[in-house]
């Protein structure tokens, strides 16, 4: 994908708000997203994380509850919740395997890495869970952009009772409810917002 392209879908990517409730998606495409979104990074490759795809009515209807009756996850085609996992450190080895097998790097380097994170994360409760937010924040924003990529409306949504959707839908005690992203096609295309300029965020030393 040209540098073009990419600026281009990050230009053009605005919440949605108002999603066309007869458009669907299928479980092709449904998965093609996840998949992208499993591009982005993750300390030590550990990517701990897990989408759950609500697209059944009454799937939605559970979920639209908990997720303070917003209406777009009863009309978005699909909303994803995603979750960040704890004690990922535990299946870094089998995380790394393949890599190491696809000669990325060898063995004493996966083995070095799975130390480092063990080491790093298994006292640290605190590390754990913020790890695990930065990952399935950064897959969010990646699965956002891979929809815009395909013509495709989004949103995310930080507004849920997470005790209630880890218990909804089967989370398990390791399991953080990050973000939902609602995604189909847009009803009415949103207008972007004026952002704050470069000059006031950016420093340069």
């Amino acid at each position: 994908m040209s540098s073009h392209t990419v600026a281009s879908a990050i230009e053009t990517r605005v919440s949605t708000h108002l999603f066309d409730a007869s458009h669907a998606l299928d479980e092709a495409q449904i998965a093609e997203l996840v998949r992208l979104a499993t591009r982005a990074p993750t300390a030590y490759h550990l990517q701990n994380w897990r989408f759950i795809a609500v697209r059944t009515p009454a799937a939605k209807a559970r979920l639209h509850t908990l997720a303070w009756r917003q209406q777009k996850v009863l009309d978005a085609a699909v909303t994803y919740i995603i979750c960040g996992t704890l004690q990922a450190h535990t299946q870094l080895a089998d995380r790394l395997a393949p890599v190491v097998r696809a000669g990325v790097f060898g063995q004493a380097v996966g083995d070095a890495w799975v130390a480092q994170a063990t080491a790093a994360h298994a006292p640290d409760d605190q590390l754990q869970r913020d790890e695990a937010v930065r990952s399935a924040s950064l897959a969010a924003m990646t699965l956002m952009l891979a929809a815009e990529g395909m013509g495709l409306a989004s949103a995310p949504m930080g507004g849920f009772d997470a005790t209630g959707v880890a218990s909804e839908f089967g989370l398990q005690s390791d399991e953080l409810p990050v973000m939902l992203v609602a995604v189909g096609r847009a009803a009415v295309m949103p207008v972007p917002k004026p952002r704050r300029p470069v000059a006031e965020v950016l420093a340069l030393v």
